[in-house]
C-alpha cells in the first residue's frame, strides 16, 4: 500500500472510526457503567495506519478529552484528503506532460 492515495484513505478511515468512538462516548458518557472506548492506532510498514477500537477497564467519562479526540479527528481528515487531493493533482500534471 504504497500509493499517497491509499496512504490518505487509511488515514481518512481512521480519523472517522476515531470520530465514531469520540461520538460514542459523548453519547454514553451518561449511561451506568459505560466503558470508555478509545483508537490505538499503528503505523503500517507499507505504508498507512491501522487503527483499532479498544475499551478501558474503569466506567467513567472524560468529555473534555472527547471533544479534543473529536477536532484531532477532523484535523487529520481534512490532512488527509490534502495529501489525496496533492496526488491527483500531480498525476494530472504528469499526463499533461506526457500527452
Amino acid at each position: 500500500m504504497n500509493s499517497v492515495s491509499s496512504i490518505a484513505v487509511s488515514g481518512m478511515n481512521a480519523a472517522m472510526l476515531r470520530m465514531d468512538v469520540a461520538a460514542n462516548n459523548v453519547a454514553n458518557s451518561q449511561t451506568d457503567g459505560y466503558r470508555l472506548q478509545f483508537v490505538a492506532q499503528q503505523a503500517q510498514p507499507d505504508g498507512g495506519v491501522l487503527a483499532d477500537v479498544g475499551q478501558l477497564q474503569q466506567p467513567g467519562e472524560n468529555l473534555a478529552d472527547d471533544i479534543v479526540q473529536q477536532m484531532i479527528a477532523s484535523f487529520s481528515f481534512k490532512a488527509n484528503v490534502r495529501s489525496f487531493q496533492a496526488e491527483q493533482s500531480m498525476l494530472g500534471s504528469l499526463l499533461d506532460l506526457t500527452a
